[in-house]
C-alpha cells in the first residue's frame, strides 16, 4: 500500500515509488522535489530562506537552499541516485504580505527562487517545471515514479506541472 510521506517546513526526505511525498504551506518558502528518472525514487526539500550564511543559527541544513538542495541530493545518491539523471520542479516563493520598508522578510519568497535556482545550476541539476511567485500559499504533493508535481492552492484549480 503506497504512502505519502509527509515533510515539514525546513525539513527534507526522500521516497521510493510507489510512495508520495507532500508538503504544506509553501508561502514565501520553496518546496524544491527532485527525481531520478530513471529510478523512481525522489525527494522534497522544503526551505524557509535562501543562505545559510546570512543567519547565526544555521545548524538546519534543510532551512536552507544553499545547503537543503545539496543536502537532498546527497541522500538521494546514498539510495543509489545518479545526479546526471536527476531532474527538479519547484513551487512557492510568493510574496504573502506587503512590506512598507525594505526589510529583511521583504521579497523573501522571491529570493528562496533565485537561491534554489542558483542551487540547482551549481549541481548541474535541470528545472522541468515551475509554479513560483504570485500571492497565495501552495500545498505541493510529489510522485517520484512519474515526476507528477501536484500544485494546490485555496481558491484556485489543482494542478499537475
Amino acid at each position: 500500500m503506497p504512502q505519502t510521506v509527509k515533510v515539514g517546513i525546513a525539513d527534507l526526505n526522500v521516497v521510493k515509488s510507489p510512495d508520495l511525498i507532500t508538503t504544506i504551506g509553501l508561502g514565501s518558502c520553496v518546496g524544491i522535489a527532485i527525481r531520478d528518472e530513471q529510478l523512481g525514487i525522489g525527494g522534497l526539500v522544503h526551505v524557509m530562506l535562501p543562505n545559510s550564511k546570512e543567519v547565526k543559527s544555521n545548524e538546519n541544513k534543510a532551512k536552507f537552499a544553499d545547503t537543503g538542495i545539496p543536502e537532498l541530493v546527497s541522500r538521494l545518491e546514498k539510495m543509489g541516485c545518479v545526479k546526471r539523471r536527476m531532474v527538479a520542479k519547484i513551487a512557492g516563493g510568493a510574496t504573502m504580505f506587503a512590506f512598507q520598508s525594505k526589510s529583511e522578510l521583504s521579497g523573501i519568497g522571491d529570493r528562496n527562487v533565485a537561491a534554489t535556482k542558483t542551487a540547482l545550476k551549481a549541481l548541474g541539476i535541470p528545472i522541468k517545471a515551475e509554479d513560483t511567485g504570485a500571492n497565495y500559499g501552495r500545498t505541493v504533493v510529489f510522485n517520484p515514479e512519474n515526476g507528477d508535481y501536484e500544485i494546490k492552492a485555496v481558491g484556485k484549480p489543482a494542478k499537475v506541472i
